[in-house]
């Protein structure tokens, strides 16, 4: 099974701590190609900067895609996570939609908690898009400030763990996810000051890409996430051009 891991931000350090951490997840029979938007922004923290980093993903995966089997998209919020299961042929797999669904099997309502309150809006607009509102009991950030997003997980360790218990306490979260792509690994290493669950959303993003192609699911024909008809495209990346413009039958 091939995997294909892209990271919406430009920070290729990220990128490297989150194709460490993703060792761990992976089945033995499992590779993973893991590459970092060449456009953007170093970690997007609002709906504006997503907005320019869904471009990247797409763009990424009418470039990478063939050969693999299915697609991560690796940033919190999930940029450009519909419009690339609209638009390619293999399963595509976001971290926050795959992190609340699988929080949802381990309790009743989950707490999201994360390092910047410039991301809560960004965060809450993906809970509603998961149709999942009914079942977060909070989202919530850490008010003080950090100095590098590379080392924010190890600066803000106390605060998060903090925040995490008064998720539990005062919201009744029955799990935790620890959400922005800088906190990849940071669950693991926290779970035990935590006294419920605590999910890492690479984790469970990589677990669940994995789960569908060994369920070979396969790309709908009819509905609401059937490819778009071809047509004619302006200005785009050239292998996404070739992509949007390719009818049936034909090699894009």
């Amino acid at each position: 099974m091939r995997l294909l891991l892209i990271n919406p931000n430009t920070s290729a350090a990220m990128t490297a701590r989150m194709e460490r951490a993703a060792a761990a997840t992976l089945a033995p029979d499992v590779a993973l190609t893991a590459l970092t938007a060449a456009r953007g922004l170093p970690y997007i923290a609002s709906r504006a900067e997503a907005q320019l980093a869904g471009s990247a993903v797409l763009e990424t995966l009418a470039e990478h895609q063939a050969g693999f089997d299915a697609a991560v998209i690796a940033a919190f919020g999930d940029p450009g996570l519909i419009a690339a299961r609209e638009l390619f042929n293999l399963p595509v797999v976001g971290m926050a939609e795959a992190a609340m669904l699988t929080a949802c099997l381990l309790g009743q309502h989950f707490g999201i908690v994360t390092f910047s309150g410039t991301l809560l809006p960004w965060y809450e607009d993906a809970v509603a898009l998961s149709g999942l509102s009914a079942r977060c009991a909070c989202v919530r950030a850490v008010e003080a400030a950090f100095r590098s997003v590379s080392e924010v997980q190890h600066e803000l360790e106390a605060e998060i763990v903090a925040l995490a218990n008064r998720a539990v306490t005062e919201d009744g979260a029955d799990a935790v996810i620890l959400a922005g792509a800088p906190l990849t690994g940071l669950a693991a290493r926290i779970a035990d000051a935590v006294p419920v669950p605590l999910v890492d959303p690479l984790a469970a993003a990589l677990g669940q890409a994995q789960a569908l192609v060994r369920l070979g699911a396969r790309s709908p024909r009819a509905g609401r996430f059937a490819r778009p008809p071809a047509k004619p495209a302006t200005g785009l990346a050239p292998a996404l051009r070739r992509w949007i413009e390719w009818r049936d039958g034909d090699e894009p």
